[in-house]
């Protein structure tokens, strides 16, 4: 399984939250979503389509996806509501746009962001699609972008 589509995610979400959010961000251990142990509070995600498909999505605990859209508003959110879901959307629709310039080969398009606000909710992979979840280290916390994507080359 070639999963170099990653990659641009990846740089993608590092350098979102560093421009965006004058945050720094590090990478955790990449692991294949296998299992329902990953849980989340607040998900943005986004599908992605053409000669490839799949989805996107960005995932935080409460306390962290506050602080996120606190840094990005410049202004402290303290509650849970449309702030929030407005903030985590552009978070990921930002990710999203920028890694799509770097995997031009798959012509993808992207939908509009939905935001998935509970507690300790789980994504669900999509059946026979890898799922990558890439754990990252912030200031503001732990947070974590899976990433899933079936390509023309996947075996």
């Amino acid at each position: 399984m070639d999963v170099s589509y990653a990659n641009p995610f990846i740089v993608s979400t590092i350098e979102t939250f560093k421009k965006m959010l004058n945050i720094e961000g590090k990478t955790g251990k990449i692991a294949l979503k296998a299992s329902s142990a990953y849980t989340y509070d607040v998900s943005g995600v986004i599908g992605l389509s053409g000669e490839a498909q799949g989805s996107i999505s960005l995932s935080f605990p409460k306390d962290v996806a506050l602080k996120a859209v606190s840094a990005l508003l410049g202004m402290e959110i303290k509650e849970m509501g449309p702030d929030v879901s407005d903030g985590i959307g552009e978070l990921v629709n930002i990710v999203a746009g920028n890694a799509k310039q770097y995997l031009t080969k798959y012509s993808l398009s992207i939908s509009l962001p939905k935001v998935i606000i509970g507690r300790d909710l789980q994504l669900a992979p999509t059946k026979g699609v890898p799922t990558l979840v890439v754990p990252f280290i912030s200031s503001l916390g732990e947070f974590a972008i899976e990433i899933s994507l079936k390509t023309p080359d996947a075996k």
